[in-house]
């Protein structure tokens, strides 16, 4: 069997990244619409990540941050978004590539996304999304309705 060369993990990449992106650009527009809040999880050595050197020290290969109450100044293009979260009640403008995200989650409806971060050898495809587990602590997901998509159900074994 001969290499394939259209790259389909690429493009559903893309087409799951466009997802993220559509929901950010319409909270950094109208804000959240009722319950709806967002996990996201993103490498933060992908070199056009921009967090606050505390930050980037406590999480030096991944950090998971919660889109919800206290965020401000969401800005969504793109290649990229950028907010304002508060940490230990100090307001920290966070710069995220999408190319860096590895997993989005919202626990309100049982929606999750998982990325392999566009960077050279970073394969997370073995990997459980920890925004999951981190979001089934604060409401059970139903084993029966599990909305998490990954690219690994794609690939041959």
């Amino acid at each position: 069997m001969t290499d394939s060369i259209i790259q389909y993990d690429a493009m559903v990449q893309t087409a799951l990244l466009s997802v993220v992106r559509d929901v950010l650009h319409n909270a950094s527009k109208d804000g959240l619409p009722g319950e709806h809040h967002f996990y996201l999880t993103f490498s933060t050595t992908h070199p056009e990540v921009s967090i606050p050197a505390y930050l980037k020290e406590r999480y030096p290969e991944e950090m998971t941050i919660v889109v919800q109450n206290q965020f401000a100044d969401l800005v969504v293009d793109d290649e990229h978004f950028e907010l304002s979260l508060s940490f230990s009640g100090k307001l920290e403008h966070l710069y995220i590539p999408f190319a860096a995200l590895e997993g989005f989650f919202d626990p309100s409806v049982d929606f999750g996304l998982h990325f392999n971060a566009n960077e050279p050898n970073n394969d997370h495809s073995d990997d459980l999304p920890a925004i999951v587990e981190a979001a089934s602590d604060i409401k059970p997901a139903d084993d029966n309705d599990n909305n998490v998509v990954t690219l690994d159900t794609f690939r041959k074994k």
